[in-house]
């Protein structure tokens, strides 16, 4: 069975985000079964959504809000992951864009309400207990998230800081190579 790898989107995002799409140009070259599922804004859904996919040879690739739930899953499956520019406190962000939304990539409006705060919560893991699955890639300039938050949290990690860039991941391609190293993508 070929290797699953899955690339998890974040928050108002969809399957075709640009590291999305790069990556998955790279995994071409590999015998791999590259997954990018397009997830619901309603966090549990979106966790079934990828629980869903996962095979016993699953490594997970997630950035922003996706890279929340890479480290959920990473955790509570032992699934290797990489977390790029990750959400490490997702309610407190989205709690300030709660009411009508729209996700332009996906086109569609949802309502975000205090359920979806409290299902991030809930998703929420107060302490790594096994840091050594994860692989933290993070920018200092990133505008959106507090990037001293992800280096704090995944200090027990593997980490490559780099500073400036912004939420993106500016040169991203320049980290593919370390991510298919960690992730052991054959």
């Amino acid at each position: 069975m070929a290797q699953r790898v899955i690339y998890i989107h974040g928050f108002n995002s969809s399957e075709h985000s640009f590291k999305a799409v790069r990556f998955g140009e790279y995994m071409a070259h590999y015998d791999v079964d590259y997954c990018v599922p397009r997830l619901s804004h309603e966090p549990f859904h979106a966790i079934i959504q990828i629980e869903q996919l996962l095979t016993p040879n699953t490594v997970l690739l997630g950035s922003s809000l996706g890279g929340f739930y890479a480290t959920y899953l990473s955790q509570k499956y032992q699934l290797p992951a990489v977390v790029i520019n990750p959400a490490v406190k997702p309610y407190l962000l989205l709690s300030s864009l709660l009411g009508p939304n729209y996700n332009p990539y996906q086109d569609s409006h949802y309502e975000l309400n205090n359920s979806h705060i409290n299902a991030l919560k809930s998703l929420s893991i107060p302490s790594l207990e096994r840091p050594s699955l994860l692989y933290l890639l993070q920018q200092t300039g990133d505008e959106i998230l507090d990037y001293q938050q992800a280096v704090k949290y995944y200090s027990q990690c593997k980490q490559q800081i780099e500073f400036g860039g912004d939420h993106s991941f500016v040169g991203f391609e320049d980290s593919i190579a370390s991510i298919v190293d960690f992730l052991k993508i054959t």
